[in-house]
Protein backbone atom coordinates (compact mmCIF):
# COMPACT_ATOMS: atom_id res chain seq x y z
CA UNK A 1 0.00 0.00 0.00
CA UNK A 2 1.07 3.35 -0.86
CA UNK A 3 1.31 6.45 1.66
CA UNK A 4 0.07 9.53 -0.29
CA UNK A 5 -3.39 9.49 1.53
CA UNK A 6 -1.83 8.29 4.75
CA UNK A 7 -3.64 9.26 7.95
CA UNK A 8 -6.59 10.60 6.26
CA UNK A 9 -10.32 9.91 6.41
CA UNK A 10 -12.07 9.81 3.13
CA UNK A 11 -15.96 9.12 2.57
CA UNK A 12 -17.11 8.14 -1.00
CA UNK A 13 -20.74 8.05 -2.73
CA UNK A 14 -21.69 6.06 -5.26
CA UNK A 15 -18.59 3.89 -4.30
CA UNK A 16 -20.15 0.41 -4.95
CA UNK A 17 -19.71 0.47 -8.49
CA UNK A 18 -17.49 1.86 -11.32
CA UNK A 19 -15.70 5.62 -10.92
CA UNK A 20 -16.89 5.68 -7.31
CA UNK A 21 -15.28 1.50 -6.59
CA UNK A 22 -12.02 2.79 -7.90
CA UNK A 23 -11.59 5.91 -6.13
CA UNK A 24 -12.79 3.93 -2.80
CA UNK A 25 -10.08 1.53 -3.59
CA UNK A 26 -7.62 4.00 -4.80
CA UNK A 27 -8.28 6.07 -1.38
CA UNK A 28 -7.63 3.11 0.42
CA UNK A 29 -4.40 1.52 -1.55
CA UNK A 30 -2.87 4.85 -0.27
CA UNK A 31 -3.56 4.87 2.62
CA UNK A 32 -7.11 6.45 3.58
CA UNK A 33 -9.48 5.42 5.83
CA UNK A 34 -12.65 4.90 3.71
CA UNK A 35 -16.82 5.20 4.58
CA UNK A 36 -17.75 3.57 1.30
CA UNK A 37 -21.67 4.91 0.17
CA UNK A 38 -23.72 3.31 -2.04
CA UNK A 39 -27.55 3.29 -1.94
CA UNK A 40 -27.04 0.39 -4.65
CA UNK A 41 -29.72 1.18 -7.01
CA UNK A 42 -29.75 0.62 -10.78
CA UNK A 43 -28.98 3.36 -13.67
CA UNK A 44 -32.76 4.53 -13.53
CA UNK A 45 -32.11 4.71 -9.80
CA UNK A 46 -34.76 1.86 -8.91
CA UNK A 47 -33.80 -1.13 -6.63
CA UNK A 48 -31.74 0.40 -3.66
CA UNK A 49 -29.52 -2.72 -2.50
CA UNK A 50 -26.81 -2.51 0.28
CA UNK A 51 -25.09 -5.62 -0.63
CA UNK A 52 -22.41 -3.42 -2.90
CA UNK A 53 -21.22 -0.74 -0.51
CA UNK A 54 -20.45 -3.98 2.00
CA UNK A 55 -19.40 -5.64 -1.04
CA UNK A 56 -16.46 -2.86 -1.60
CA UNK A 57 -15.70 -1.93 2.01
CA UNK A 58 -15.42 -6.23 3.03
CA UNK A 59 -12.52 -6.08 -0.50
CA UNK A 60 -11.04 -2.77 1.16
CA UNK A 61 -10.84 -4.74 4.07
CA UNK A 62 -9.29 -7.97 2.87
CA UNK A 63 -6.45 -6.37 1.55
CA UNK A 64 -5.42 -4.91 4.89
CA UNK A 65 -7.26 -1.51 4.40
CA UNK A 66 -10.02 0.37 6.97
CA UNK A 67 -13.33 0.37 5.87
CA UNK A 68 -16.93 0.97 6.65
CA UNK A 69 -20.19 0.67 4.69
CA UNK A 70 -23.26 2.99 4.64
CA UNK A 71 -26.17 2.76 2.32
CA UNK A 72 -27.94 5.64 3.32
CA UNK A 73 -29.68 7.72 0.00
CA UNK A 74 -27.49 10.75 0.17
CA UNK A 75 -30.25 12.74 -1.69
CA UNK A 76 -31.84 13.27 1.54
CA UNK A 77 -29.99 15.43 4.48
CA UNK A 78 -30.26 12.75 7.23
CA UNK A 79 -28.52 10.52 4.50
CA UNK A 80 -25.74 13.08 3.89
CA UNK A 81 -25.42 13.70 7.73
CA UNK A 82 -25.11 10.15 8.31
CA UNK A 83 -22.11 9.45 5.75
CA UNK A 84 -20.38 12.35 7.58
CA UNK A 85 -21.69 11.34 11.20
CA UNK A 86 -19.92 7.75 10.37
CA UNK A 87 -16.53 9.01 9.07
CA UNK A 88 -16.78 10.93 12.82
CA UNK A 89 -17.72 7.86 15.20
CA UNK A 90 -15.78 5.24 13.42
CA UNK A 91 -12.36 7.15 12.64
CA UNK A 92 -12.41 10.69 14.59
CA UNK A 93 -12.75 13.22 11.48
CA UNK A 94 -13.51 13.33 7.66
CA UNK A 95 -10.63 14.99 5.42
CA UNK A 96 -12.38 14.99 2.39
CA UNK A 97 -15.52 13.64 0.86
CA UNK A 98 -15.92 12.52 -3.11
CA UNK A 99 -19.75 12.36 -4.46
CA UNK A 100 -20.06 10.39 -7.23
CA UNK A 101 -23.75 8.91 -6.67
CA UNK A 102 -25.65 9.74 -9.85
CA UNK A 103 -28.14 8.41 -11.71
CA UNK A 104 -29.72 8.96 -15.57
CA UNK A 105 -33.22 9.13 -16.71
CA UNK A 106 -33.11 10.44 -20.09
CA UNK A 107 -35.81 11.91 -22.26
CA UNK A 108 -36.43 14.64 -24.72
CA UNK A 109 -36.69 18.07 -22.92
CA UNK A 110 -40.55 18.41 -24.24
CA UNK A 111 -41.17 15.06 -23.22
CA UNK A 112 -39.40 14.92 -19.53
CA UNK A 113 -41.89 14.46 -16.93
CA UNK A 114 -41.48 15.73 -13.36
CA UNK A 115 -40.99 12.21 -12.03
CA UNK A 116 -38.15 12.02 -14.31
CA UNK A 117 -36.41 15.33 -13.31
CA UNK A 118 -36.67 15.70 -9.90
CA UNK A 119 -34.42 12.14 -8.59
CA UNK A 120 -31.66 13.30 -11.55
CA UNK A 121 -31.22 16.30 -9.84
CA UNK A 122 -31.61 15.09 -6.32
CA UNK A 123 -28.91 12.22 -7.00
CA UNK A 124 -26.45 14.53 -8.64
CA UNK A 125 -27.01 17.94 -7.23
CA UNK A 126 -28.60 17.55 -3.97
CA UNK A 127 -26.55 14.56 -3.18
CA UNK A 128 -23.55 17.02 -3.69
CA UNK A 129 -25.11 19.65 -1.75
CA UNK A 130 -26.39 16.97 1.36
CA UNK A 131 -22.84 15.70 1.64
CA UNK A 132 -20.51 19.06 0.96
CA UNK A 133 -22.83 20.54 3.38
CA UNK A 134 -22.38 17.97 6.42
CA UNK A 135 -18.57 17.78 5.63
CA UNK A 136 -17.90 21.34 5.40
CA UNK A 137 -19.19 22.18 9.03
CA UNK A 138 -16.90 19.61 10.15
CA UNK A 139 -13.82 20.76 8.03
CA UNK A 140 -14.01 23.95 9.10
CA UNK A 141 -13.68 23.32 12.61
CA UNK A 142 -10.60 20.90 11.38
CA UNK A 143 -9.53 23.65 9.86
CA UNK A 144 -8.39 21.41 6.87
CA UNK A 145 -10.48 19.24 4.32
CA UNK A 146 -10.98 18.61 0.82
CA UNK A 147 -14.20 18.22 -1.48
CA UNK A 148 -14.69 16.72 -4.41
CA UNK A 149 -17.82 17.23 -7.03
CA UNK A 150 -18.39 14.93 -9.92
CA UNK A 151 -19.85 16.73 -12.81
CA UNK A 152 -19.81 16.07 -17.15
CA UNK A 153 -18.74 17.86 -20.11
CA UNK A 154 -22.64 17.58 -20.84
CA UNK A 155 -23.04 20.56 -18.02
CA UNK A 156 -22.02 22.16 -21.83
CA UNK A 157 -25.56 20.92 -22.79
CA UNK A 158 -27.21 17.32 -23.49
CA UNK A 159 -29.89 16.59 -26.51
CA UNK A 160 -31.46 14.33 -24.29
CA UNK A 161 -30.81 14.44 -20.77
CA UNK A 162 -31.57 18.28 -20.04
CA UNK A 163 -32.07 16.92 -16.17
CA UNK A 164 -28.39 15.17 -15.81
CA UNK A 165 -26.76 18.86 -17.66
CA UNK A 166 -28.95 20.75 -15.58
CA UNK A 167 -27.59 18.73 -12.37
CA UNK A 168 -23.48 19.27 -13.52
CA UNK A 169 -23.86 21.80 -14.23
CA UNK A 170 -25.39 23.14 -11.19
CA UNK A 171 -22.70 21.19 -9.28
CA UNK A 172 -19.42 23.37 -11.10
CA UNK A 173 -21.45 26.43 -9.38
CA UNK A 174 -21.70 24.87 -5.86
CA UNK A 175 -17.70 23.91 -6.00
CA UNK A 176 -17.23 27.08 -6.90
CA UNK A 177 -19.17 28.41 -4.12
CA UNK A 178 -17.61 26.44 -1.76
CA UNK A 179 -14.50 27.09 -2.75
CA UNK A 180 -14.97 30.86 -2.45
CA UNK A 181 -16.74 30.45 0.76
CA UNK A 182 -14.08 28.00 2.89
CA UNK A 183 -10.57 29.09 1.26
CA UNK A 184 -10.29 31.47 5.04
CA UNK A 185 -10.62 27.83 6.31
CA UNK A 186 -8.73 25.71 4.84
CA UNK A 187 -10.64 23.90 2.97
CA UNK A 188 -10.73 23.21 -0.99
CA UNK A 189 -12.92 22.46 -3.36
CA UNK A 190 -12.99 20.67 -7.25
CA UNK A 191 -14.68 18.92 -9.50
CA UNK A 192 -13.83 16.16 -12.24
CA UNK A 193 -15.57 15.70 -15.56
CA UNK A 194 -14.63 12.15 -15.75
CA UNK A 195 -14.49 10.20 -19.33
CA UNK A 196 -14.33 6.46 -18.31
CA UNK A 197 -16.01 2.93 -19.41
CA UNK A 198 -18.75 2.94 -16.92
CA UNK A 199 -22.39 1.39 -17.17
CA UNK A 200 -23.38 5.39 -17.68
CA UNK A 201 -20.94 5.76 -20.49
CA UNK A 202 -21.83 2.91 -22.39
CA UNK A 203 -25.48 4.63 -22.88
CA UNK A 204 -23.36 7.16 -24.57
CA UNK A 205 -24.77 7.38 -27.93
CA UNK A 206 -21.58 8.10 -29.96
CA UNK A 207 -18.03 6.60 -30.31
CA UNK A 208 -15.88 8.69 -27.92
CA UNK A 209 -12.39 8.73 -29.04
CA UNK A 210 -10.68 9.80 -25.85
CA UNK A 211 -11.85 7.39 -23.11
CA UNK A 212 -10.46 6.25 -20.49
CA UNK A 213 -10.94 3.29 -16.96
CA UNK A 214 -12.80 4.28 -13.70
CA UNK A 215 -8.71 3.70 -12.27
CA UNK A 216 -7.41 6.65 -14.14
CA UNK A 217 -10.00 8.99 -12.66
CA UNK A 218 -9.19 7.36 -9.51
CA UNK A 219 -5.77 8.90 -9.81
CA UNK A 220 -6.49 12.19 -10.23
CA UNK A 221 -9.27 11.99 -7.58
CA UNK A 222 -6.31 10.51 -5.00
CA UNK A 223 -4.30 13.51 -5.93
CA UNK A 224 -6.81 16.27 -5.08
CA UNK A 225 -7.35 15.20 -1.86
CA UNK A 226 -4.41 14.95 -0.84
CA UNK A 227 -1.18 17.02 0.92
CA UNK A 228 0.10 18.29 -2.51
CA UNK A 229 -2.69 19.55 -4.36
CA UNK A 230 -3.58 21.85 -1.63
CA UNK A 231 -0.28 23.03 -1.34
CA UNK A 232 -0.16 24.05 -4.92
CA UNK A 233 -3.49 25.87 -3.83
CA UNK A 234 -5.67 23.87 -6.48
CA UNK A 235 -9.03 24.99 -5.56
CA UNK A 236 -12.41 25.58 -7.30
CA UNK A 237 -11.02 23.73 -10.38
CA UNK A 238 -12.66 21.39 -12.51
CA UNK A 239 -10.69 19.33 -14.54
CA UNK A 240 -11.63 16.07 -16.90
CA UNK A 241 -9.83 12.98 -17.62
CA UNK A 242 -9.81 10.75 -19.87
CA UNK A 243 -6.90 8.04 -19.99
CA UNK A 244 -3.84 9.64 -21.02
CA UNK A 245 -5.64 13.19 -21.30
CA UNK A 246 -5.82 15.36 -18.03
CA UNK A 247 -7.59 19.12 -18.74
CA UNK A 248 -8.76 21.61 -16.98
CA UNK A 249 -11.74 23.98 -17.99
CA UNK A 250 -12.05 27.96 -18.38
CA UNK A 251 -13.51 29.36 -15.24
CA UNK A 252 -16.52 31.48 -16.61
CA UNK A 253 -15.90 35.33 -17.56
CA UNK A 254 -17.51 37.78 -20.08
CA UNK A 255 -16.17 37.18 -23.21
CA UNK A 256 -16.87 40.59 -24.92
CA UNK A 257 -18.49 43.87 -24.14
CA UNK A 258 -19.29 47.00 -25.94
CA UNK A 259 -20.99 49.88 -24.59
CA UNK A 260 -23.39 52.39 -26.34
CA UNK A 261 -24.50 55.69 -25.62
CA UNK A 262 -28.32 56.30 -24.30
CA UNK A 263 -31.08 53.64 -23.23
CA UNK A 264 -31.27 50.49 -24.83
CA UNK A 265 -34.65 49.80 -26.97
CA UNK A 266 -35.14 45.76 -29.21
CA UNK A 267 -34.20 47.43 -32.44
CA UNK A 268 -31.15 49.15 -31.10
CA UNK A 269 -29.96 45.99 -29.10
CA UNK A 270 -31.30 44.42 -32.64
CA UNK A 271 -28.78 46.63 -34.80
CA UNK A 272 -25.97 46.41 -31.97
CA UNK A 273 -25.42 43.25 -30.73
CA UNK A 274 -25.08 41.04 -33.53
CA UNK A 275 -21.75 42.72 -35.53
CA UNK A 276 -20.26 44.21 -32.32
CA UNK A 277 -20.86 41.62 -29.03
CA UNK A 278 -21.49 38.62 -31.31
CA UNK A 279 -21.97 35.15 -29.72
CA UNK A 280 -19.44 32.46 -28.01
CA UNK A 281 -20.41 29.65 -30.65
CA UNK A 282 -22.03 26.31 -28.89
CA UNK A 283 -19.41 22.78 -29.59
CA UNK A 284 -22.12 21.06 -29.22
CA UNK A 285 -24.19 22.27 -31.96
CA UNK A 286 -21.15 20.93 -34.20
CA UNK A 287 -21.50 17.63 -32.46
CA UNK A 288 -25.29 17.30 -33.34
CA UNK A 289 -24.63 17.53 -37.02
CA UNK A 290 -21.77 14.57 -36.62
CA UNK A 291 -24.81 12.75 -35.00
CA UNK A 292 -27.51 13.18 -37.43
CA UNK A 293 -25.11 12.60 -40.48
CA UNK A 294 -23.90 9.33 -38.82
CA UNK A 295 -27.90 8.49 -38.07
CA UNK A 296 -28.65 8.61 -41.54
CA UNK A 297 -25.41 6.48 -42.27
CA UNK A 298 -26.65 4.47 -39.28
CA UNK A 299 -23.29 4.94 -38.04
CA UNK A 300 -22.01 6.08 -34.28
CA UNK A 301 -20.33 9.07 -34.60
CA UNK A 302 -17.18 10.05 -33.17
CA UNK A 303 -16.59 12.76 -30.26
Amino acid sequence: MGNFLAGKVVAVTGAGRGIGRAVALGAAAEGARVVVNDYGVSVDGAAPTSEVADAVAEEIRASGGEAVAVADDISTMAGGQRLVDVALAEYGRVDGVVCVAGILRERMLFNMSEEEWDPVVATHLKGTFTVFRAASAVMRKQGSGTLVGFTSGNHQGSVAQANYSAAKGGIISLVRSAALGLHKYGVTANAVAPVARTRMSANVPMELKEIGEPEDVAALVVYLLGDRAKAEGITGQVYTIAGPKIAVWAQPRELRAAYAEGSWTPERIADFLPGTVGTDPMPMLAQLEAMAKAAAGRERPNA
